[in-house]
């Protein structure tokens, strides 16, 4: 069972409003397009966190998700009228491990006052929801970083058949990336054996592409801003199909 997220408490009223904190500058255009393709009358706020250095490496992403700055952006998510925050980075949540992203998120609730997860808790709530057992990572990051994200399944019941690192240390080069190489990262990371393929950088444009995504590799694809905003969505009770987002809101 994947023990992520603090929910809502039964009985409250859902809301219509989940704000992110979200590192950085990279792709965060994809979470404007992601409400416009909903189009369900949900808003998602995004505040910016200080990424301090950017760099794909443990130390500097253990700092980059310390309590102190994403506290300092739950102020301004709040006065944008945001019932549920998610963090919206999944390096800087699954380096932590599976008990220090509970704490992370725990935290992160307890300053809000409000729901809270993170993409690391979305990616494992959202294979679970396809029913996937066997996953392949295609990931940006360099192969000691995705190992960690590999770990984070582990803990949460996913095998990982296959996982591939890129090498890429930042993420202002990960934002640069367009649908081609987007679409060469998921196929370079399939597996045979995999039942989905998950793309785990909040920095990679993808929200336009997933259907291209899903058809070039023949199977779901959960991306990181694509799996955040569903999180966002249970967070407030909310379930939105769209064929534009894949297979993860087909089900929805």
């Amino acid at each position: 069972m994947v023990e992520a997220a603090t929910d809502r408490a039964e009985g409250e009223p859902v809301g219509d409003t989940v704000g992110f904190l979200y590192p950085g500058y990279s792709a965060e255009d994809d979470y404007p397009r992601l409400e416009a393709i909903l189009d369900a009358g949900v808003r998602l706020p995004l505040v910016h966190t200080d990424i301090g250095e950017d760099a794909h490496r443990v130390d500097a992403l253990l700092e980059m998700g310390s309590a102190a700055r994403l506290a300092a952006g739950v102020g301004e998510l709040k006065a944008r009228g945001a019932q549920a925050v998610v963090w919206a980075c999944t390096s800087a949540s699954f380096v932590f491990g599976w008990d220090g992203a509970h704490e992370q998120v725990r935290e992160l609730s307890e300053t809000a006052g409000l729901p809270a997860s993170s993409t690391s808790f979305a990616f494992a709530r959202a294979v679970r929801a396809l029913g996937a057992e066997r996953v392949a990572i295609a990931a940006t990051y360099p192969e000691d970083v995705a190992d960690h994200f590999r770990a984070f399944l582990k803990a949460a019941g996913a095998e990982v058949v296959a996982m591939r690192g890129s090498g890429i240390i930042t993420a202002a080069e990960v934002g640069t990336w367009g649908r081609e190489e987007v679409l060469r990262l998921a196929r370079a990371g399939d597996h045979p054996d995999a039942q989905a393929v998950l793309l785990p950088d909040t920095a990679l444009h993808t929200a336009a592409w997933i259907p291209d995504l899903e058809e070039a590799v023949g199977k779901p694809v959960l991306t990181a801003n694509q799996v955040t905003v569903w999180e966002g969505l249970r967070l407030l009770g909310r379930e939105v199909p769209s064929g534009r987002l894949g297979e993860l809101f087909r089900a929805a």
